[in-house]
């Protein structure tokens, strides 16, 4: 029933591994330049019409359960140091058939996150050329939900990092931090023109629609509700997570460092939504595309609006070069161990997975053009939960299964943390609206009957 597991070869790191040069400072300020992104430019309005301004609570709901689940991430990626994250963690704990269940969820989150992303783009593109000036052909802005035909701009975005990616473009290290410099200064300026304006008065009532997820007019409203898709917003602890080898003391330093940064994070999180529902009552600023830009213009500071929206436009596409890299590499490990036809996982002359990345972009620049950015959001975080649910389980089964194997970072109190993580993410997601269960569960059906059809009769380590 569960399939074959595969070994745990690949936990030591090849050729005596790489130089321990980072220390717990270094790794707090790696998780927080990855993890502060688009979640907050682009959902700070969605969780503020969910759960009033207690969507400050939610986002310090999603930043623990993110915690326990690093920690648990972080004690498999040093185990298992191979592509493939979550999918091949399954695979060796505990079998085939629940690795494939897991990789299609990581597909279904990565491709979900370059869509989400690239909405939340064209929002901020779209605003800033209205502000100076510049009226756009409106049906060619919105998918059919919002009354238009297709968001071009979220389309074509994704199409460009897609065609980056195919050449063979890596981002620098330089680069990346022009653009987390950015993107925290924006945030920055944000909270100077807005928290001037913050009254007091539009916190009250606090917690309008209560704490539990519920259905209120049709919409899933309250605090629960909120933190399921704010929980988007602190994707990429991942990165601290996988640096445990270069760790100077990983057993201290990885703690500090996720713990930290996720502190960090959480805190600049509920200080922007703060400032943002302080200065605008919360209905107002509800599903804007651009809330922090929106916030700003009302209160007048137009040229810091501008600022803020040209910030998105600039640093945003490199999350979806990110998420969208990650996921040519899950479907990568899966056509090399057969599960998906291997004729995907063939490499270009450069080492690009030329044809796996074409797929990838194609289906991520599509569901841009058609679905809003909540719904987009709302599934992905569904493929994750999933996923750092099987994370939890996975370190729990191992700590039983391969309790001497070597590990360079160990979860404090594993079960604790596993089962914190666990409830967590079980909560989280029962508290997502049912229909987007009902599409998770439909794509899961869908990806089982592949996998029974194609997967389990071509996979190498059945066949071999």
């Amino acid at each position: 029933m569960l399939g074959p597991r595969k070994g745990l070869e690949a936990a030591a790191p090849p050729g005596g591994g790489l130089r321990k040069t980072l220390g717990w400072p270094h790794l707090i300020a790696l998780g927080v330049g990855a993890i502060v992104g688009t979640g907050i430019y682009t959902l700070t309005g969605v969780g503020a019409e969910r759960a009033g301004p207690a969507v400050i609570l939610a986002f310090a709901i999603a930043g623990a359960v993110c915690a326990c689940a690093a920690l648990a991430y972080a004690e498999l990626a040093t185990m298992i140091p191979a592509a493939g994250s979550a999918y091949t963690f399954t695979y060796a704990a505990i079998g085939e058939t629940f690795a494939w269940i897991v990789g299609w969820a990581l597909i279904i989150e990565y491709s979900l996150v370059c869509s989400t992303v690239a909405v939340g783009w064209s929002g901020y593109l779209v605003g800033w050329l209205q502000s100076a000036g510049l009226e756009l052909p409106t049906a060619l802005l919105s998918g059919p939900h919002a009354g238009g035909l297709l968001n071009l701009p979220a389309v074509l975005v994704a199409l460009a990092v897609m065609g980056l990616l195919i050449a063979g473009t890596r981002e620098s290290a330089t680069l990346n931090i022009v653009l987390v410099a950015i993107k925290l200064v924006a945030l920055t300026i944000f909270v100077v023109f807005a928290l001037p304006a913050f009254d007091a008065d539009n916190l009250t009532p606090f917690m309008p629609y209560g704490f539990g997820s519920q259905t209120i007019d049709g919409q899933s409203k309250g605090v629960m509700a909120a933190a399921a898709i704010v929980f988007f917003a602190f994707y990429g602890f991942d990165t601290v997570a996988t640096s445990a080898e270069e760790a100077k003391n990983p057993t201290r330093d990885l703690k500090i460092g996720i713990v930290g940064s996720m502190i960090a994070c959480t805190s600049i999180y509920m200080v922007i939504a703060l400032a943002a529902v302080g200065a605008m009552p919360f209905r107002d600023l509800a599903n804007s595309p651009e809330p922090l830009a929106l916030v700003l213009r009302s209160v007048g500071q137009v040229t810091a609006a501008q600022g803020i929206a040209l910030a998105a436009v600039v640093a945003l596409p490199s999350v979806i070069l990110v998420f969208m890299y990650g996921q040519s590499r899950v479907f990568l490990a899966m056509a090399r161990d057969g599960l998906l036809p291997q004729g995907l996982a063939k490499l270009s002359d450069r080492g690009a997975p030329v044809r796996i990345t074409l797929l990838s972009g194609l289906v991520s620049a599509a569901i841009a053009g058609f679905f809003p950015i909540d719904e987009l959001a709302e599934l992905a975080n569904a493929g994750t939960l999933v996923a750092f649910i099987a994370v939890a389980v996975c370190m729990m089964v191992l700590r039983r299964t391969a309790p001497d194997a070597p590990r360079l970072f160990r979860c404090p109190a594993p079960t604790l943390v596993g089962t914190l993580a666990i409830l967590g993410c079980l909560y989280l997601f029962a508290s997502l609206p049912a229909t987007t269960q009902g599409r998770f569960a439909i794509a899961t059906v869908i990806g089982l009957a592949i996998y029974l059809a194609y997967g389990r009769r071509n996979s190498r380590l059945r066949v071999g």
